[in-house]
């Protein structure tokens, strides 16, 4: 699309409105007459259909060519007698097109000229031509990157080819590969070549006369029985703390000198010592290992460091003994001190993070002119104090940002101290609040976006690398733009233009998924593993009579099967959607009881203004439909190791997990859920969509249309009770789903992986991207610091 004889989109669009000219004049002046708006592609689909079902005569428009242009469109922009379309012929790639309702011609649109056309929504007119247009593609016009879709989040893969492609080449090109190895250090120590080694020729030669020499050893003879006689041929320590493992790097590096390849180079990168010293930013939020789970704004993100953090030790440990190095690997975890901690030792300046030997956590206050910020603020309103948190003694080798403000402060950082910086955005909250980018202003008092768009924009541009969890939180689905994705192209009208933000095409992107901590999470079926000793608490909680701050509602059928989910109470995850689609199907009520976990249950103990609306809600909904006998809400329950069990022992009543976010990055409780064998329904939107093979090991849910969510989960329940095998055939593709991709073992090596071939990249091709830079800093210096400063200050009394 568009193939053949059409060159370009608006010649496509063109042809596929003349073959159906009546039909679709219909069709647009449907659009028109809702009057100004936008259409988001589900709205124009419905809209569509609405056209077939009320005007038989356009029945065959849905085998017709102008179909698949809606079915690639992203957007409408509608402004009578105008309707701009967005297309996304695929991931990644957009094209823009305005078609004249009354005439039906259609013209091309730069991006610029599209978003100046958005902007007349909010404003009746456009905002001129001397709005700030932010433009990041010309500092990249230069750098190689992938073209197809399909290479999207493999980006250290395309770097490895297009270096081993070059090498191959041109033998010169292999002299950077030397002065990385020559000049390499930890703590002023060389770590590959000292100075006997000063070109390729005596490289090579010095690489043969150790080929020889090791082989003449026992595999396993330590380093330290050679040492010296490999110093004096220009190697040091980190080679291996055997013969074996020694020989086996001077093998790859041979192989790379003689033929480059691709995986040979990755493998040898990987292997040299990089990696001593790691930084990890998550500022918002009560960071704890206790006692955290579920207050305001404290969810999977903590969950995820945590188990990172310990998997990281584990992997850097057995690297460092492998390369034969005598060095202590030092995690930090830098975050918010809380002074009123609520319990948690969010007030702990220090501590050890449990299951480590050399992690732990940081906590640095929130500071004004008036003193340290005592109470707990929102993830929205953090943005004036972070410049002054970026602050760190000693120098780690790698800073890793986690959600929109700890990668800006990664940002910072990694610019101050010249140390490679990763993205991990977990949520961008740009996708979960549809429209927050051209109607900015609306939310603004609330949500602040503009701070943290524009900090997003910094902090994506500013990394060497970017891990995510899927492929759709780069780029989305056929049908679904992804969370980098939208921030290609968008308008904050009256503040600047962003006619190219991110190319999801960077081989900066990289697709890591995590796993669950399965010490916790364990499948039912493992009897000897399992927690009975909390079934006692755990039916107490699923089954007692008694109405408190804990819980609300009761089970009267006992014997049913329990639809489970447990999540934030806030708008995006959705509960209170689940409880009113629950409770509309009175099928599914009949069959399957609902137990729900999350938040508060009284409104009074609450401070977060989108949970204390959602609670609001639920006790709205329980009064509604007359909930009480089918109906469980559970507040929010911070005992990981019980809420494993509590997933295990729903599998026993043969219930399932119902994930119903309207938009949701990863999905860890997906992962969770799997990973204890229970059956898991889940959001089709984002990355549970890639987690979940559709009715293999899981199903897809789309939580805009609850009805149809309802309607899954009654055939699943009735095939369940046709054939009971069908319940334990969709667990155990959940299990092998899990076991094949998603564990914290090949996260870490992952990891590790790219951080040391990322420096190697930065070094090499000269990486440092000064005039983004210099860019950045402008955009920061100029945009977001008197965005963030205008911003009130929170106090401790509100």
């Amino acid at each position: 699309m568009p193939t053949g004889r059409f060159e370009t989109m608006r010649e496509w669009v063109h042809d596929a409105i003349s073959a159906q000219r009546n039909e679709l004049l219909s069709l647009f002046s449907r659009y028109v007459a809702q009057g100004k708006g936008i259409l988001q592609s589900h709205q124009l689909i419905d809209e569509f259909l609405k056209t077939v079902k009320v005007d038989g005569t356009t029945e065959d428009l849905k085998n017709r060519p102008f179909m698949k242009v809606l079915q690639s469109a992203e957007e409408a922009i509608v402004l009578p007698p105008f309707v701009a379309l967005a297309i996304r012929p695929r991931p990644g790639v957009r094209e823009y097109v305005r078609v004249n309702v009354y005439e039906l011609s259609v013209d091309h649109l730069t991006v610029s000229e599209y978003l100046r056309f958005k902007e007349e929504l909010v404003n009746g007119h456009a905002n001129g031509n001397y709005l700030l247009e932010l433009d990041f593609e010309p500092f990249n016009a230069t750098f190689p990157r992938p073209t197809r879709s399909s290479s999207i989040g493999n980006g250290v893969q395309f770097l490895n080819r297009h270096l081993s492609s070059i090498m191959f080449r041109n033998k010169d090109s292999l002299e950077p590969l030397l002065e990385f190895l020559r000049t390499h250090k930890h703590d002023g120590r060389a770590m590959m070549l000292n100075d006997r080694i000063q070109n390729i020729r005596t490289l090579q030669e010095a690489l043969a006369r150790a080929e020889e020499f090791l082989s003449k050893l026992p595999l396993a003879t330590p380093y330290s029985e050679f040492e010296f006689e490999l110093q004096g041929m220009g190697f040091e320590r980190g080679w291996g703390d055997t013969a074996q493992k020694v020989s086996e790097m001077v093998h790859l590096l041979l192989d790379i000198l003689q033929a480059p390849d691709p995986s040979v180079l990755e493998t040898f990168l990987g292997r040299i010592p990089m990696v001593f010293n790691v930084v990890i930013l998550s500022p918002h939020g009560y960071f704890g290992q206790a006692n955290v789970l579920g207050l305001p704004d404290t969810g999977g993100q903590v969950v995820y460091i945590l188990d990172q953090v310990r998997a990281l030790e584990s992997e850097m440990l057995l690297r460092i003994q492998k390369q034969g190095l005598d060095v202590t690997p030092k995690i930090l975890i830098v975050t918010r001190l809380i002074p009123e901690a609520e319990g948690t030792t969010c007030n702990q300046r220090l501590e050890k993070v449990s299951g480590t030997e050399h992690a732990h956590i940081l906590r640095i206050p929130f500071r004004t002119e008036k003193g340290i910020l005592r109470k707990w603020i929102s993830r929205f309103d953090v943005w004036p104090y972070l410049e002054t948190f970026a602050e760190l003694q000693g120098v780690p080798n790698l800073i890793i940002g986690n959600y929109s403000d700890g990668n800006l402060v990664a940002s910072l950082l990694a610019c101050k101290l010249g140390v490679i910086q990763c993205n991990i955005a977990h949520a961008l909250e740009k996708t979960k609040y549809p429209e927050s980018d051209i109607y900015w202003r609306n939310h603004e008092d609330k949500y602040h976006f503009a701070s943290q768009f524009t900090a997003d924009l910094i902090a994506m541009n500013n990394a060497d690398f970017i891990i995510t969890s899927t492929y759709q939180e780069i780029a989305g689905s056929k049908n679904k733009v992804g969370q980098y994705e939208s921030h290609t192209a968008f308008t904050l009208p009256g503040l600047y233009r962003v006619v190219h933000g991110i190319d999801v095409f960077d081989p900066k992107f990289n697709i890591v998924s995590p796993g669950a901590d399965m010490t916790i999470y364990f499948p039912y079926s493992d009897k000897e593993r399992r927690l009975t000793a909390l079934h006692e608490s755990i039916e107490e909680l699923l089954f007692s009579s008694e109405q408190n701050v804990e819980h609300v509602g009761f089970l009267s059928n006992q014997s049913k099967p329990i639809i489970f989910s447990m999540a934030r109470l806030d708008r995006v995850k959705n509960l209170t959607g689940l409880v009113e689609c629950y409770a509309k199907n009175s099928k599914l009520r009949e069959v399957a009881n609902l137990v729900v976990v999350g938040g508060y249950v009284d409104v009074n103990q609450s401070r977060d203004r989108e949970e204390m609306a959602e609670i609001q809600k639920m006790h709205s909904l329980i009064k509604q439909y007359g909930l009480h006998g089918e109906f469980r809400w559970i507040a929010a329950q911070m005992n990981r190791a019980r809420n494993g069990e509590l997933y295990r022992y729903i599998a026993d009543t043969k219930g399932v997990f119902v994930q119903p976010a309207f938009y949701e990055a990863f999905g860890l409780t997906v992962v969770e859920s799997m990973t204890c064998g229970l059956p898991t329904f889940a959001t089709c939107h984002g990355g549970p969509a890639e987690i979940i093979e559709n009715g293999v090991s899981g199903f897809h849910i789309d939580p805009y249309h609850p009805e149809q969510v309802a309607t899954t989960l009654v055939s699943f329940f009735e095939a369940c009770n046709a054939d009971p095998s069908h319940w334990e055939k969709i667990s155990d593709g959940g299990l092998k789903r899990i076991y094949e991709r998603y564990t914290w073992k090949k996260y870490s090596e992952r990891l590790l992986t790219l951080a040391g071939v990322y420096s190697f990249w930065k070094h090499v091709s000269k990486l440092e991207r000064r005039e983004t830079r210099r860019y950045l800093e402008m955009f920061y210096s100029l945009k977001f610091r008197d965005l963030a400063n205008s911003i009130p200050l929170a106090t401790d009394e509100h």
